[in-house]
């Protein structure tokens, strides 16, 4: 079949549509990625040596503005756009992985009656999503609770599809040392443009533990801009810390962690609740729809991680929950098997599989 994987954006939105769109490939589809040509689209295209589509696409800002109309007419050109390319080379069903750059393909495959599958990696269902789920041949979720927020007769539980290098790495892996074993071992992030809050709060929180004799080590992926403040502020601390920017080998860190304190982005929860790690989330407080708290409070109530709201995040109050899980390694251990059961291992083949049957019942 001809395959069009529409995962432009985001890393969030990239990622996940690659690897789907690789075991695609591995099937004998002949597959086309649609991109919007922004340049955090460029690292995973580089990964990519099959045809590309570029159709220029940007989201909508909030509130109505001379702004909104401007882009409300961007987006009715990608629509127009993608039109004329599908026309002259018709794929058999589209995959598209949500956010602004599925607008111009979804218009485009409801208007020439291309069957077509969302992805919604998130709880609460971005505005693209939200707009073409009644009219998508199937809607794929990565958590149960999105249930609640859209209406579409074939929506299905696959999970988040995740990078290749995670899945293929974890293979590798010895086996851990439980919690308890040895100095308690933390890993701190706020995924790939870091968090300031977490990492300032963290710093100090972590000082606090050093001075209180209590054993641990800590792994702290700052982003590119607070690496070298980050790095300086736990030496001044007296603190041992593996400091870096941002790794593109996570398997390991998540292999060794015994708790992340991090944000609560949907691919992040995936590699999480992959790898098993019990979390710490804290919400970015900024995000659309408030959709990072919905997605760590589905994870907070299957017991698998715990969430406090960044207003209320402080050195005080983290150097004492951490102090108190420190204590806790059978709580730990609950936590850790409760992510586990919410991890979906196939969730690259459950999706690609959804898309082979939306194309064949249309």
């Amino acid at each position: 079949m001809k395959v069009a994987v529409a995962c432009g954006g985001t890393g969030g939105h990239v990622f996940p549509g690659l690897a789907t769109a690789r075991e695609l490939l591995r099937r004998g589809h002949e597959v086309t990625l649609w991109l919007t040509g922004r340049d955090t689209e460029q690292a995973a295209r580089k990964d990519w040596d099959g045809p590309v589509v570029e159709v220029a696409a940007r989201g909508l800002p909030s509130g109505l503005s001379w702004q909104s109309f401007q882009r409300l007419g961007s987006l009715a050109r990608a629509v127009w756009r993608s039109r004329a390319i599908m026309r002259a080379d018709t794929p058999d069903v589209l995959l598209a992985m949500g956010s602004y750059a599925s607008v111009g393909p979804c218009g485009a495959a409801r208007w020439l009656k291309i069957p077509f599958v969302l992805h919604e990696a998130n709880v609460i269902p971005g505005r693209a999503v939200s707009l073409f789920a009644r009219s998508a041949t199937a809607v794929a979720v990565g958590f149960e609770e999105t249930q609640r927020h859209l209406q579409n007769g074939t929506l299905k539980v696959v999970g988040i599809p995740l990078r290749e290098e995670l899945t293929l790495a974890r293979q590798t892996l010895p086996p851990r040392a439980a919690a308890g074993q040895g100095p308690f071992r933390l890993l701190v992030m706020g995924g790939s443009l870091g968090a300031r809050r977490i990492n300032e709060v963290a710093v100090a929180a972590l000082g606090r533990l050093q001075k209180n004799g209590i054993a641990f080590t800590v792994t702290h992926l700052t982003g590119g801009e607070d690496e070298v403040n980050v790095r300086a502020a736990y030496r001044e601390a007296g603190v041992t810390a593996d400091v870096i920017a941002f790794s593109n080998a996570m398997a390991p860190l998540y292999h060794a962690a015994d708790l992340a304190i991090c944000r609560a982005g949907a691919a992040t929860c995936a590699e999480l609740t992959y790898f098993g790690v019990p979390a710490l989330f804290v919400p970015y407080p900024l995000a659309a729809a408030d959709h990072q708290t919905a997605n760590a409070r589905a994870l907070e109530k299957r017991g698998a991680a715990d969430v406090v709201a960044e207003a209320n995040l402080t050195p005080e109050w983290l150097a004492g929950y951490l102090a108190q899980t420190f204590r806790q390694p059978e709580r730990l251990a609950r936590m850790r098997e409760a992510m586990q059961k919410k991890g979906v291992p196939d969730a690259t083949q459950a999706l690609a599989t959804l898309v082979e049957q939306a194309a064949r019942t249309s």
